[in-house]
């Protein structure tokens, strides 16, 4: 018996070793296996084009407007197919046109002026936001871009006002009720920018990570204190470490969203928007 009690602890070694790996990856693998693509959504038929509303804003003729406003993170999602994908998927009878205000590069500060302003992205001019008769307004938190000129934090409490005008802004001009927050996915603080920054140590890695987390963290929390809609993709995106799984960012800058990513944000916001009945 003596002679197998070492095959025996090598056995359980190696199926204890097995189910801490499996509690680690299983739950990501399955949940990118359970990311779908939508189907492709409903297209209007004998479109009349836009037109002006009461008050004179720029009217789409879909169901439903919604516009995205934030950096390279939400510009990442494109024309938002997949987004309006997975709304017609609830909603097959509805329409939905998705304008994406996303510039990369950009921070929280610039905001304001794709709000009152045309501004000029991708060799196109963008109208004012708040020109547009939207339903919804999804700010993203811009929080991979943020404002390191400044201490830690500093640079949240200059977040934070600016978030504050923008609240004025937009309530005052389109509504409290239309404006909605969005917390984009998060960063793994060991891989963060890697393939974009190799020359970062992995101290200042860190650093870059935590920073970027605080800011999209501190997003979230404005959302509460307004009184308005905060769709949390944040802590949607962490594993059990608290660190962004894998899948959802791309491998080639540990940065944006992969693929998969932009499927998960979009099912999320898409989720968010039907499960609070936004979306009627």
């Amino acid at each position: 018996m003596k002679h197998l009690l070492p095959k025996v602890l090598a056995l359980i070694l190696s199926v204890a070793i097995i189910i801490y790996l499996g509690s680690l990856y299983l739950p990501a693998f399955l949940e990118k296996q359970a990311l779908k693509v939508p189907p492709p959504y409903k297209r209007l038929e004998n479109v009349q084009g836009i037109s002006a509303s009461s008050e004179g804003k720029i009217k789409y003729p879909q169901d439903y407007t919604i516009v995205l406003l934030g950096d390279s993170m939400t510009e990442t999602l494109g024309n938002a197919d997949e987004l309006r994908g997975y709304l017609n998927q609830y909603f097959p009878d509805k329409t939905f046109e998705v304008l994406n205000y996303g510039y990369g590069s950009t921070n929280i500060m610039s905001a304001k002026e794709r709000l009152t302003q045309t501004t000029h992205h991708a060799d196109r001019d963008f109208r004012p936001i708040l020109d547009i008769d939207f339903d919804f307004l999804i700010i993203e938190s811009f929080g991979h871009n943020p404002l390191s000129e400044y201490p830690l934090e500093e640079g949240i409490k200059k977040q934070t006002e600016t978030l504050d005008d923008i609240f004025s802004l937009v309530s005052t001009e389109s509504g409290k009720q239309k404006l909605i927050f969005l917390s984009t996915i998060g960063t793994d603080k060991n891989t963060y920018a890697k393939k974009e920054k190799p020359e970062l140590t992995l101290e200042q890695r860190q650093q870059w990570a935590e920073e970027r987390n605080r800011y999209i963290q501190n997003h979230l929390s404005q959302a509460k204190f307004y009184g308005i809609p905060g769709i949390d993709v944040f802590s949607a995106s962490l594993d059990s470490a608290g660190q962004v799984k894998s899948y959802l960012v791309r491998d080639d800058d540990n940065i944006h969203p992969s693929p998969s990513g932009v499927l998960f944000i979009s099912k999320k916001i898409a989720d968010f928007l039907i499960e609070n009945k936004l979306v009627k």
